[in-house]
């Protein structure tokens, strides 16, 4: 896929808000300060796309961005730790769990989690929600320039064996770095892929 075009459409604070679910969705998510906003940005090659901070929880909304005029590539807040309130937390849960379990026209959500670090509870929880809700997922990992790639290796692999003693199989799975490019070109080609089979089932032209 090339990337011709992207551009932000609007922040939503509740899904009411959202833009009409016309075409293709894409999100992404995860833990704060995972990389989201430096990922985002390789992806469409745009560097100020997506905010990028260095405290964790800048995300506070959905960000709708459309993407070549034909998809829309979603932002969403943060899960886990964040410098916020129990209250604020509370409230991103609730958005980001009501869209994901009615956004008709979601078609994956990318779940980041940071390669530099083995297994954590709060990431295999999520995932394992989303496979209870039959929400469609793939796994990004993010950082994978930070750490050597014995050690990278070494922790993707025990990424899988921990979720394969529940699993029956992996989800699709990305491993990225947003300062050399890797795995953008496996991203936007799974986006193409799997776009292809929602236009066909909602009988659009794209």
């Amino acid at each position: 896929m090339i990337i011709r075009s992207a551009s932000f459409i609007t922040s939503s604070s509740k899904i009411s808000q959202c833009p009409p679910p016309s075409i293709p969705e894409y999100a992404f998510i995860g833990r704060s300060n995972v990389g989201k906003s430096s990922l985002l940005n390789m992806l469409v090659n745009r560097k100020g796309l997506a905010k990028i901070s260095g405290s964790p929880g800048k995300t506070q909304t959905i960000n709708h961005f459309l993407i070549n005029e034909d998809w829309y590539l979603v932002d969403l807040p943060g899960y886990g730790y964040a410098r916020v309130s129990h209250k604020m937390r509370e409230q991103w849960n609730r958005l980001f769990t009501s869209y994901i379990t009615v956004r008709e026209n979601l078609v994956s959500l990318f779940v980041l989690i940071d390669a530099r670090h083995e297994p954590m509870s709060v990431d295999l929880a999520f995932m394992e929600k989303l496979a209870l809700g039959n929400v469609p997922f793939a796994r990004v990992f993010t950082k994978s320039d930070k750490i050597s790639s014995l050690e990278r290796d070494r922790n993707i692999d025990l990424h899988n064996r921990t979720m394969l003693q529940r699993w029956e199989t992996l989800p699709p799975t990305f491993i990225t770095s947003a300062i050399k490019g890797s795995g953008r070109d496996e991203i936007l080609n799974y986006i193409s892929e799997t776009m292809i089979f929602f236009t066909r089932e909602n009988d659009l032209t794209i």
